[in-house]
């Protein structure tokens, strides 16, 4: 029986003191098999960000799942290698969704841009760049520009999962402004 190396963990001792909630044996975890998920995830989606925000996920995921993990019923690795591949079907699923709508969008899109009142313009411009940056970059990069999530990532160099992040508490910081002024007048 080969001995274990002092740098790497008893991986029966880390799935146990997993299992029981040790946040030390999430570490050591990480530690031994990101690199093998953030791997499977590259390969699987392409995409350096897409991979990157698939991994954390399914750290994350292993996390607060943990107690539906038993030690004696299987091997931890397997079981994380399990939910990395549903990570990767959820996010090749939501890349399928994203395309969809943009290619709704190109094919309802008029021909030449409908151009708003000045005053409405204006107002936009303004509660956008309230937002502050990286906000108002990301909202005017997706909206003024068309840039999609994938390309701000990439242009802003930021994990994809940040810029949608940011653009979703945009969006809802937009709306709720916009309902508070609404009522106000």
């Amino acid at each position: 029986m080969a001995a274990v190396p002092a740098s790497q963990p008893d991986r029966a001792a880390v799935a146990r003191a997993f299992a029981a909630g040790d946040e030390n044996a999430l570490e050591d975890l990480y530690r031994d098999l990101s690199p093998l998920i953030y791997t499977m995830a590259m390969r699987a989606l392409g995409s350096e960000p897409d991979a990157e925000d698939v991994t954390q996920q399914t750290f994350v995921s292993a996390w607060r799942g943990r107690e539906s993990f038993d030690p004696e019923r299987g091997d931890l690795r397997g079981w994380v290698v399990g939910i990395l591949r549903r990570r990767v079907a959820d996010a090749l699923e939501a890349r399928s969704r994203e395309n969809r709508r943009l290619e709704a969008v190109r094919d309802a899109a008029p021909a030449e841009p409908a151009r708003g009142d000045d005053a409405d313009s204006v107002l936009l411009a303004y509660e956008v760049e309230a937002l502050g940056d990286p906000r108002a970059t990301i909202v005017s990069l997706a909206f003024f520009e068309g840039a999609t999530h994938e390309q701000i990532a990439q242009r802003l160099e930021m994990p994809l999962g940040t810029v949608k992040s940011h653009l979703r508490r945009s969006l809802i910081q937009l709306r709720h402004r916009w309902e508070v002024s609404d009522v106000a007048s």
